[in-house]
């Protein structure tokens, strides 16, 4: 019986051994089916990049169109000013002296700022790139930063604003024969506001070619811009119509030039347009914020995928 019982006592003993090494293989398994630590770096390393919704699409074709006008805009002052200096030859070698007074360089100075800034507009909207966006965020503000200052010393120096228009006036009537656009810009406001010189039509004595003491036809004359009626039988423009002005007495030549000075004239005009000077310097900065809060839109969209990278 000793020997008949054994065998059974060893079959239990087996399937009993089998029972206590299940639970122990089962939660192997069940351990290594779990997310561990080789799953989770794998997970990492291959993010989902979330998908631009139709408002950010919609804002980065819009950004990009903004700033691709504002550079076409920007070429083409630069294109006028460059070709406002060849076609003075103020870049020749001989005229580099005179260039830094030449309002033409203002075209060229303003074109290729707005065109450079409006370039790396275009280019981070398009690229989605966060470096140019933040080059034309900081370029923007800094702009803006400049035209407030500009603003409040405008404000703060009002009462020194005339002088300044005074001096800026008399350089135009010292070099009025040798800058064409400076003439230009002279006949205008003189023939706009009805004015002659800066005081008085006698101003223009200051000119070298102007000066009764000069050699040549103009002497003792003042541009044609200052006449009371610079037309020859109403059609074509007379441009000897001032001949002669300033050898005339105060009564003779008010009858054919104007008499009153141009810095009190501009100075009215510039204070009854204070409201559109105000109107048009909002608009710019409304323009410039819209720029800016769509470029803050694209980064905002285009962080959290660099932050994942």
């Amino acid at each position: 019986w000793g020997s008949a019982g054994a065998a059974p006592l060893a079959r239990l003993s087996v399937q009993a051994s089998r029972l206590v090494e299940l639970p122990y293989s089962s939660s192997d398994d069940d351990d290594s089916s779990l997310p561990g630590d080789t799953d989770l770096p794998a997970a990492e390393q291959d993010p989902v990049t979330p998908k631009p919704g139709t408002f950010s699409q919609c804002v980065r074709y819009l950004a990009f169109l903004w700033n691709l006008l504002f550079l076409l805009l920007g070429l083409l002052a630069l294109a006028v000013g460059v070709w406002g200096l060849l076609a003075k030859g103020s870049l020749r070698g001989e005229r580099l002296a005179p260039l830094g007074s030449d309002p033409m360089l203002l075209f060229v100075l303003a074109g290729l700022g707005a065109s450079t800034v409006s370039l790396a507009g275009c280019l981070g909207a398009l690229r989605s790139s966060p470096c140019l966006l933040r080059f034309f965020v900081g370029a923007v503000l800094a702009f803006v930063g400049l035209e407030v200052l500009g603003g409040l010393l405008l404000l703060a120096a009002r009462r020194r604003l005339r002088d300044a228009l005074r001096d800026a006036l008399l350089l135009c009537l010292l070099r009025y024969q040798e800058e064409p656009d400076l003439r230009f810009l002279v006949d205008e406001v003189q023939r706009s506001l009805r004015c002659c010189g800066l005081g008085s039509y006698r101003d223009w004595e200051t000119n070298p070619y102007f000066n009764c003491s000069a050699p040549g036809a103009q002497a003792c004359s003042v541009p044609a811009s200052c006449c009371l009626d610079p037309w020859q039988n109403g059609t074509v423009a007379n441009a000897q119509c001032a001949f002669g002005a300033l050898r005339l007495g105060d009564a003779a030549a008010g009858a054919v030039v104007h008499l009153g000075g141009c810095v009190a004239q501009l100075s009215a005009w510039l204070r009854g347009q204070a409201g559109g000077i105000v109107a048009g310097a909002a608009v710019l900065l409304l323009v410039e914020a819209a720029g800016v809060l769509m470029a803050l839109k694209m980064l905002g969209d285009i962080a959290p995928v660099g932050v994942q990278d």
